[in-house]
């Protein structure tokens, strides 16, 4: 059972923690993270979400998720980025792009300049399958630190 931390509309621990997978109480945020790796060469890393995943299943994204109770910001992207790829960072190689709140959800983003073999990474089973360095312009178009356009389907 995984917990998160419930926050209140100005970003405030609430004193509350919810289960995954229920209901985001009316008037409450839980902390999400994305991470986006690039290359020396300019190059985006993105992973292919597993085709059982009930959300955007067989898509290309970013790392990333939801922070786990107790977690700050950071020490969730580095162990989301660790966990989806094998990728360890230090919380100094982090550089915090800008935060947007959503419906339920502040989503923090994160940039990393990583040079990494893609046979060097280790993909987590059930979450991603495969994984890719790709340009920005031939993959898709960033509209928010967040958002790339629309999910890029396998």
């Amino acid at each position: 059972m995984e917990l998160w931390d419930l926050y209140t509309h100005d970003r405030k621990l609430s004193g509350q923690t919810m289960v995954r997978g229920e209901a985001i109480p009316a008037g409450l945020y839980h902390l999400v993270v994305g991470i986006w790796t690039v290359n020396s060469q300019g190059r985006i890393l993105l992973t292919l979400r597993h085709p059982e995943k009930e959300v955007y299943p067989n898509t290309w994204e970013n790392s990333g998720g939801a922070a786990k109770a107790g977690e700050t910001s950071l020490e969730a992207a580095q162990r989301e980025l660790a966990e989806e790829t094998g990728i360890r960072v230090e919380p100094e190689e982090l550089i915090f792009l800008g935060a947007e709140g959503k419906e339920g959800a502040y989503v923090d983003c994160y940039l990393v300049h990583k040079d990494v073999s893609l046979f060097d990474l280790v993909l987590q089973e059930g979450e991603t399958t495969d994984a890719r360095w790709a340009t920005s312009s031939s993959t898709f178009v960033c509209s928010s630190p967040m958002v790339a356009s629309a999910p890029i389907r396998a």
